[in-house]
């Protein structure tokens, strides 16, 4: 009799570590996987299937060599691989459409920002809009920001600036609290770049809000969700 409650006992206890590990396991991956997310450009290879800022950069880069004229998603798919493979042939570089050290080393990463149509003005006026309203996101979760403006200014919905659109009336907090006027993050700054240049992780959205501050406002949360990022939810 002691010997089967004991048996019981183990099996129990057996159960319950399997679980704990595989909670763990589940949870480092997890971590492993926003890690990646938010790669720098440079930090990992990157090849078909992959996703995260890293690859915007990246076809950022290849837009502004003029091999690639597709989205800026993140996502590293089929027009990626085309653009990178045809980019290594050039440099005379196995056409594998994979961006290992030798392949980003020739991309001259450092220069893609400087080749642009946008002024000063606009990247600082967009950057004080993101660090108000998402100051403390991840970078993604700016740049989203940044491109739910950018939206907006292409919608005949809303004005056709980007002043316009940060200060149409009542529109966005951090105009109202006047945190828009806060000197805004190199990480802002950042993003507010990529954005501009045509990074998009929010497929379009004109909207976005914090569902735990925005409880009230029933009309936001009933617009169709397109994808949530950090706090915000971004929405048609």
């Amino acid at each position: 009799m002691k010997m089967r409650t004991l048996s019981r006992y183990h099996k129990l206890l057996i159960f319950l570590i399997i679980i704990l590990l595989v909670s763990i396991f589940i949870e480092k991956e997890g971590v492993k996987a926003s890690s990646n997310y938010d790669s720098v450009l440079g930090a990992r290879s990157l090849r078909y299937g992959d996703e995260g800022v890293d690859v915007a950069g990246l076809q950022i880069q290849l837009r502004v060599l003029g091999y690639y004229d597709g989205g800026i998603d993140g996502l590293f798919g089929k027009e990626t691989v085309k653009a990178i493979k045809k980019f290594q042939s050039e440099i005379n570089l196995k056409p594998d459409g994979i961006v290992g050290q030798k392949t980003f080393n020739s991309l001259e990463i450092n220069n893609y920002f400087l080749q642009n149509n946008f002024s000063k003005k606009q990247v600082m006026t967009l950057a004080s809009a993101i660090n108000g309203e998402a100051r403390g996101e991840s970078y993604r979760g700016q740049v989203a920001v940044g491109a739910v403006i950018l939206n907006r200014v292409d919608s005949d919905k809303f004005p056709n600036s980007i002043e316009g659109v940060i200060y149409d009336e009542r529109q966005f907090t951090s105009v109202a609290d006047g945190q828009i006027k806060l000197s805004p993050t190199e990480t802002s700054i950042k993003a507010a770049e990529a954005a501009l240049m045509g990074y998009d992780p929010t497929s379009r959205a004109l909207f976005f809000y914090n569902p735990k501050i925005a409880t009230k406002v029933k009309w936001i949360s009933s617009r169709p969700v397109v994808v949530k990022i950090d706090n915000h939810v971004f929405a048609d």
